[in-house]
């Protein structure tokens, strides 16, 4: 998860916004996993039998959490709504290509007696277009040479990766720092996404994996979002904070490092690391 030698840098030095992307920072799908606890999945009463009224889709959630949601929260057989993809008509820009990841829009949704994969997976991702279609947006993508999409998947990376939403505009200047001096990204969301998990641990093998989302071993973005955004995330990637970053970690929960030199990450990785091992040693052993 940690990079210990400095990327390799290319002969580019403009942005490569449609091409594959890999990852260099340490940084954890911490405040994401700590989100998708604390918000629940349905909103009655756990303790009825009464069928629910609402679905709530938190953010940075995974097109896959979003089907299995749907799923339980219809009482469907797994892999049901998924199956049903195809036959929702859903509006999405043609870089997605069918693929409705990142535009699943987290928020509340209502569940009638009509309520359908299809209606549901729709509503989500008109909410999308409606969010993300607006000028500001617009105006912001192409103020940064991207075009929406693209917007799209800078945020679900500054979603996945942030540890607080105070957090999001640096994370998105790192994104686009590396972007502007041809680096990879490096971002361990992606190797997350790519083996659809979620943890705090990035190994050698996993950043050696052969995926289109390996953004040690690819460069430029992911070939799509690898989860959908909030409307924080995406006002971070079409404004992102002023800065010189081209390294972030979380060192401890609250307290993440922006720097500029590989030095001065390095032994911020250090640290994390030694908070890892002093966690785990104050851990109790498992039974």
């Amino acid at each position: 998860m940690q990079m210990n030698r400095p990327p390799r840098k290319t002969m580019r030095n403009t942005a490569r916004l449609t091409s594959r992307g890999r990852l260099a920072l340490i940084v954890t799908g911490a405040a994401v996993a700590a989100a998708v606890v604390a918000v629940p999945l349905l909103s009655p009463d756990s303790h009825t039998e009464k069928k629910p009224n609402s679905l709530v889709i938190p953010e940075g959630w995974r097109a896959a959490q979003v089907y299995a949601a749907v799923d339980k929260a219809l009482a469907l057989p797994a892999g049901t709504t998924r199956k049903a993809l195809p036959q929702a008509g859903l509006k999405l820009p043609s870089d997605a290509e069918g693929n409705p990841e990142g535009y699943l829009f987290p928020a509340t949704y209502p569940l009638d007696e009509k309520a359908t994969p299809q209606t549901l997976l729709t509503s989500m991702v008109d909410t999308a277009n409606e969010k993300f279609n607006r000028a500001p947006i617009a105006a912001g993508a192409q103020r940064n040479a991207m075009n929406v999409y693209q917007a799209v998947t800078i945020a679900s990376i500054v979603q996945a990766e942030a540890d607080s939403r105070a957090d999001m505009g640096k994370v998105a200047r790192v994104v686009f720092n590396r972007l502007e001096r041809g680096m990879p990204l490096q971002m361990d969301s992606t190797i997350n996404y790519a083996l659809n998990r979620s943890t705090l641990r990035t190994t050698v093998r996993d950043t050696r994996i052969d995926s289109p989302y390996n953004s040690y071993q690819r460069m430029g973005l992911t070939p799509t979002p690898i989860g959908n955004p909030g409307e924080e995330a995406m006002r971070a990637a079409i404004d992102p904070a002023p800065g010189d970053w081209l390294y972030f970690v979380t060192v401890k929960p609250g307290d993440t490092r922006f720097t500029a030199g590989f030095a001065e990450h390095r032994r911020n990785v250090a640290e994390f690391h030694r908070n890892q091992r002093i966690a785990r040693a104050a851990s109790p052993a498992p039974r």
